[in-house]
């Protein structure tokens, strides 16, 4: 319980804030016009912001920095291959 609680009422940022209006926004236009497909969108908007999931699930879009080391060889062969000609 004290999850939910902590989810709901922590860690708001302005791109929950936006989803939160826009689900709202949609959920009403859909009951004034009598539109379903308004109200399903406003329904995944509302529940990603109560929940705080995105399209990528919380934080899962972060790419983390690839380590390149760099390794220098000094000692390279190169073989020249030439064509045969018959």
């Amino acid at each position: 319980m004290n999850i939910i609680k902590q989810t709901l009422f922590y860690n708001w940022n302005l791109m929950r804030l936006i989803r939160l209006a826009l689900g709202i926004i949609l959920v009403v236009q859909a009951y004034q016009v009598h539109d379903i497909f308004p109200g399903l969108i406003g329904a995944l908007l509302l529940f990603q912001a109560l929940s705080n999931t995105g399209c990528c699930g919380v934080g899962n879009c972060i790419v983390p920095p690839v380590k390149r080391d760099i390794v220098h060889t000094d000692n390279t062969l190169f073989e020249e291959i030439k064509d045969k000609k018959s």
